[in-house]
């Protein structure tokens, strides 16, 4: 049996893999001509780590990741802390496995790396998906060089899915009205202890800025979100200027203006946050959508990747040993939309929350505090790879 993914990011790579190791021939079709991930730092919850570790990669996880002790809520301007709760061990100790701060460029290396060992996958770059076709007896993926059969089509080709449009039309995302910065800080630019190992965010009116170390801790990850309109560029590669965010965060704490000033400046980003609502349907027949193609989140819960992630792991457990692919496409959609609809919604919702003001800022805070780290229990302790025997979304 052969499955055809579409996209060669994070989700399209570690669905191959979980494909592979369920007993599929795996064609990867990814439009650009290497496999980069263009972006900087990404969070890696328990509940993909999980997935990531059975897939043989722990070992390569360790080497270039790193393990944040805790994070924490920080008030905007006087730094006080609003809330904390503890990684670290106590993640390893209650979920089995660890909390990841990664570069993105080094999780898809170790992904690809990983593919690239496996006989039964194929990456092929410079391949633009147009498109896919299917009838009773196979499913085909349009590319610019042709069209591919296989039994299987996943379309992992993002936020503007070309599979997605085939299945469903086009529909364009829409702004959310956000515009978000990302940067890289060499840590020794900065005063040493100045930032803690840990992933935080700092809230405040309007606009919200987190931070945490990748590589090992060589380098500081910094994603700053503004409420902005008049500028809806959808693109992880247009170039920010400093002296705008610098602006932006005119006021804030020292720590963050140290970090601000000591950015690197060839890599400062910005780029709109689109979304989309949740879908009522994913695929049909044998295609079907994965991560971002089908349920787009925004990054206020840290879990874009790993909703995909765990997509792929889910996909595989249903599509292992079953005889109807029809059938184990529908299973995999009925046991993921109503998680990632969850996430979405939860994501949407931490937009308004972090930037509150006055009052309702106050109240917010109170409750931070008060629930501590709780209300992720139900999102770290979910089990991937048993979720299609146990029937849970």
């Amino acid at each position: 049996m052969k499955a055809l993914v579409a996209g060669g990011g994070i989700g399209g790579i570690s669905a191959a893999l979980c494909l592979a190791r369920a007993g599929w021939d795996v064609a990867v079709y990814e439009q650009a001509p290497s496999f980069e991930e263009i972006g900087a730092g990404i969070q890696l919850s328990p509940n993909c780590t999980r997935v990531l570790h059975h897939l043989g990669l722990e070992e390569a996880l360790r080497a270039r990741a790193s393990l944040p002790e805790g994070t924490q809520f920080r008030q905007w301007r006087s730094g006080r802390v609003i809330s904390e709760q503890p990684l670290g061990r106590q993640m390893l100790d209650r979920y089995g496995f660890p909390y990841y701060h990664i570069h993105r460029g080094d999780l898809l290396r170790i992904l690809v790396d990983a593919a690239l060992q496996q006989p039964n996958i194929s990456l092929n770059t410079s391949c633009r998906v147009i498109g896919c076709e299917q009838d009773a007896a196979e499913a085909r993926l349009i590319t610019g060089n042709g069209a591919v059969p296989g039994d299987v089509v996943v379309g992992a080709d993002g936020i503007r899915s070309a599979v997605r449009a085939t299945l469903w039309g086009e529909a364009a995302p829409v702004f959310t009205g956000n515009v978000a910065w990302r940067a890289l800080v060499p840590a020794d630019r900065l005063a040493p202890g100045r930032i803690r190992p840990m992933s935080t965010a700092w809230w405040g009116p309007g606009r919200h800025f987190v931070h945490y170390y990748v590589r090992g801790g060589a380098l500081v990850n910094c994603v700053c979100v503004v409420e902005k309109t008049g500028w809806e560029v959808e693109s992880w590669t247009e170039a920010g200027e400093l002296a705008e965010l610098k602006a932006d965060f005119t006021g804030w704490h020292a720590d963050i203006q140290a970090l601000i000033d000591n950015m690197d400046t060839h890599t400062l980003f910005k780029w709109a946050l689109h979304d989309r609502p949740p879908m009522p349907s994913w695929g049909q027949g044998r295609v079907t959508l994965l991560g971002d193609a089908c349920h787009p989140t925004l990054p206020f819960m840290a879990q874009g990747a790993a909703m995909a992630i765990e997509d792929g792991a889910v996909l595989a457990a249903c599509l292992q040993g079953s005889e109807d692919i029809t059938t184990a496409l529908t299973r995999y959609e009925s046991l993921r939309k109503p998680r990632t609809a969850g996430v979405q919604l939860g994501s949407r919702r931490n937009a308004r929350v972090f930037h509150l003001s006055g009052l309702p800022a106050w109240l917010r805070n109170r409750a931070a505090a008060k629930a501590g780290g709780k209300t992720m229990h139900q999102l770290f302790r979910y089990d991937a790879l048993n979720a299609a025997n146990e029937g849970l979304p």
